[in-house]
């Protein structure tokens, strides 16, 4: 988790600055970043309040064994890398990681921190850091002095919670304060789903600059005033059919002969809609009373429909007559009436499964004696008539 979050504030980062830049989890190393003019390696530590981190710290020495193998097999073009090692823990006072820290601390001392570690190493018994040790060994001084001015470690290095606040405070530029939590856990969202296909598959690349650009302004965009975001796993549900069987929408359908397969639509928008619309208040992105001057839009609109329905049906129409003008009032409703919520909301099955939930209420209907035979067939059994 500190991996991925970390790695989507550098993209954020980078996003501000320009769009020649891709990052990867798990390349390079746990973060990578390649920028114009070279790349970036990152190792994180995500360390318990309290822990610090010494000349022996395991941590310390197994980052130096990934970067000396590195150089040793010629797989670091330390002329063109930067390496940073970011950690929660402490630095303690003027051990190597302490004087690594960046020009900017005033403390940075290669050679005094060149001598610690091999002091350190001189001095260490600790068997979990034997095999570092040995990598180490195998550098030249100069190989030494080269990778250690290429590294950089951050003591006190802001935690995954930390990093959620940082990233909180990068996105209310885009959507303001009050959609900013709701917009990064949508980011959030499809960079894991994103970073999990690129760790299993050998199709998927490393994030480039215009691809996270084209997600970024995609979603601000379904934060905009006119507009709502539509989530992609909402967006993909499938629930099953016949869990839905006995509710009262697909019993409206059942009364003028919706085939198997349009019922399964129909359950499908259903879902969608109810899911969609529920997660929007749980996120406060609707407007007080916006759902139901919605659904009295929908419901005026399907009212002139039906009204012209029952003034062409006459007193002798047959059945045949009712469903066949039913089915078109249906074939309306989920085919060609696009009332949005918002006018920047364009995705189908907010209107037509809006539609089913009101008829779910018996707001709507499409049989025109849909009230009288659903209130027959809703009505509990042993009642009895007044």
């Amino acid at each position: 988790m500190y991996q991925l979050r970390k790695a989507l504030h550098s993209c954020v980062d980078q996003h501000g600055r320009g769009l020649d830049w891709c990052i990867a989890i798990e390349a390079g190393d746990d973060v990578e970043e390649v920028v114009e003019g070279g790349r970036i390696l990152y190792q994180l530590k995500h360390r318990a309040a309290g822990v610090t981190m010494s000349d022996y710290s395991t941590d310390l020495w197994k980052t130096l064994r990934i970067w000396a193998h590195g150089v040793t097999n010629k797989q670091l073009a330390l002329d063109e890398t930067d390496l940073f090692l970011l950690t929660t823990a402490e630095l303690t006072p003027d051990s190597a990681g302490y004087l690594l820290q960046p020009v900017a601390s005033g403390v940075r001392d290669e050679s005094r921190g060149l001598a610690a570690l091999e002091a350190a190493r001189r001095a260490s018994t600790n068997k979990d850091n034997k095999k570092a040790y040995e990598a180490f060994d195998k550098l030249s001084t100069d190989e030494r002095q080269a990778m250690l001015a290429r590294i950089q470690v951050i003591g006190r290095a802001p935690d995954v919670d930390q990093v959620e606040n940082l990233l909180l405070e990068r996105v209310v530029s885009a959507v303001g304060h009050a959609y900013a939590r709701p917009f990064l856990q949508r980011l959030e969202g499809w960079f894991y789903q994103r970073t999990i296909r690129q760790l299993r598959t050998d199709e998927m690349d490393a994030i480039t600059g215009d691809e996270f650009d084209h997600v970024f302004t995609d979603l601000r965009n379904q934060f905009r005033p006119e507009n709502l975001p539509i989530d992609e796993d909402i967006a993909v549900l499938q629930p099953d059919p016949s869990e839905y069987a006995s509710m009262v929408f697909v019993r409206q359908m059942d009364l003028i002969d919706i085939g198997k397969t349009r019922v399964e639509i129909a359950v499908r928008d259903y879902i969608r809609a109810f899911t969609q619309r529920s997660r929007w208040s749980d996120d406060n992105l609707l407007l007080p009373g916006e759902i139901s001057k919605y659904e009295r839009r929908l419901v005026e609109e399907w009212q002139d429909l039906f009204a012209e329905m029952e003034d062409n049906l006459g007193a002798k129409s047959t059945e045949a007559e009712k469903v066949a003008a039913a089915k078109e009032i249906y074939r309306w409703a989920t085919r060609e009436a696009r009332p949005r919520i918002r006018v920047g909301c364009d995705e189908p099955f907010v209107s037509k499964g809006s539609f089913h939930i009101l008829a779910d209420e018996m707001q709507v209907g499409w049989h025109i004696d849909f009230i009288t035979r659903l209130m027959a067939v809703l009505e509990p059994a042993g009642a009895t008539k007044a």
